[in-house]
């Protein structure tokens, strides 16, 4: 994307190290990065910035801006501030949400009701194919599956959902151009061509151990519901679920054997009032309320978020396009993901935002996975 004041002025504050809280307040008292960056040491210092970041801001680390401004410079590469229309909803509603994103790939994913999938880096065989099999029948039936690109079940929950054309986002503990491990770069890349990948630390930002929690409970915030697959009792994975039910989103674990150390963290939050799961479809029946809820909540901001609005859903229809070809393919009998992919002849990825669209105009309904027509 091409580089504006507004991002460049939002790099210098991203590098400023000041807090993300310190961060959004000065930029909603000032409701511009530009405006903050000119607001003076005075101002910086009563929004709760030291010495050390507000010298940063006058004279940021040259090299530093320099590789974001680079990052920033490249295709489908974008930069959400705090007050941008584009920042992910969720994600507005927890207690310390990033003052910035970084995105590669479709920031639209960010809007999308997602499930975060995550488990041990040293998941089991049988934990992998669990966690292939519940995100490739949630990306089918038009979830976005959110992980964070570690080894093990975040990997085998990325690849299934990609293999499936659905919806992906991979949350990093890295700075946005960062694969870690570095074996992951292929997938790295995958993920920034065909979901998004998101970070709030600068381009080049190395992985270090405090930054994972701190990744977690964006992963855990951008998400309805967080799956556990599997884990160890003392685990990532856990951290995410802890942060997710501190949240008020829902937890999902899946059981193991008694024998499998691994399984033994998703049987402490089963104790612990987790939803026991042992099939997709029980997920998807736990959200399919909450889908609807978000629909709601979103229809007023269909418009910032660069989704079709609603004279321009009507146009599409009307005329010879995708839409017009998937609102013939929807009846008023509920129809599956699979059929309108038939019917059809667009991926389930396309798909999954063109109805989401339909559902926030009204004229579709969506249920367990299907859809049909609100009226005629």
């Amino acid at each position: 994307m091409p580089i504006t004041p507004e991002h460049a002025s939002l790099l210098r504050l991203l590098l400023s190290g000041a807090p993300a809280s310190a961060l959004r307040r000065l930029l909603d008292t000032h409701g511009s990065a530009e405006a903050s960056c000119r607001a003076g040491l005075r101002d910086w210092t009563s929004h709760g910035l030291d010495a050390d970041a507000c010298k940063a801001i006058r004279t940021p680390d040259p090299q530093a801006l320099a590789r974001g401004e680079h990052w920033l410079d490249v295709d489908n590469h974008h930069l959400l501030g705090w007050r941008d229309d584009a920042y992910p909803p969720l994600l507005r509603r927890i207690a310390s949400p990033p003052a910035m994103l970084f995105v590669a790939g479709d920031p639209g994913l960010l809007w999308q009701p997602s499930v975060a999938v995550v488990g041990s880096r040293a998941a089991t065989a049988g934990g992998c194919a669990n966690a292939a099999l519940f995100a490739r029948a949630l990306a089918q039936a038009g979830l976005c599956v959110a992980s964070g690109l570690a080894a093990g079940i975040d990997a085998a929950a990325h690849h299934a959902a990609l293999d499936a054309t659905g919806s992906t986002v991979a949350v990093l503990g890295t700075g946005p151009d960062i694969a870690y491990p570095i074996q992951h770069r292929p997938l790295l890349d995958r993920l920034a061509a065909a979901g998004a990948v998101v970070s709030e630390h600068a381009p080049g930002t190395g992985p270090l151990r405090q930054y994972f929690p701190s990744r977690n409970r964006i992963l855990a915030g951008m998400s309805l519901g967080t799956l556990v697959v599997e884990a160890a009792d003392k685990s990532g994975a856990l951290i995410t679920a802890r942060l997710a039910a501190e949240m008020g989103r829902e937890v999902f674990a899946i059981p193991g054997s008694i024998h499998n150390p691994m399984a033994r963290g998703c049987h402490r939050l089963l104790r612990e009032g987790a939803q026991l799961v042992e099939s997709p479809a029980e997920v998807l029946d736990a959200l399919a309320p909450l889908v609807v809820d978000l629909a709601r909540a979103l229809r007023g901001q269909l418009e910032p978020r660069r989704a079709i609005p609603t004279d321009a859903v009507q146009g599409a229809m009307d005329g010879d396009s995708d839409y017009n070809r998937l609102w013939q393919a929807i009846g008023h009998d509920p129809t599956g993901m699979d059929d309108l992919v038939v019917r059809t002849g667009l991926t389930a990825a396309t798909l999954s935002s063109m109805l989401l669209a339909l559902e926030l105009d009204g004229r579709i309904a969506a249920e367990h996975g299907r859809y049909a027509r609100i009226g005629a």
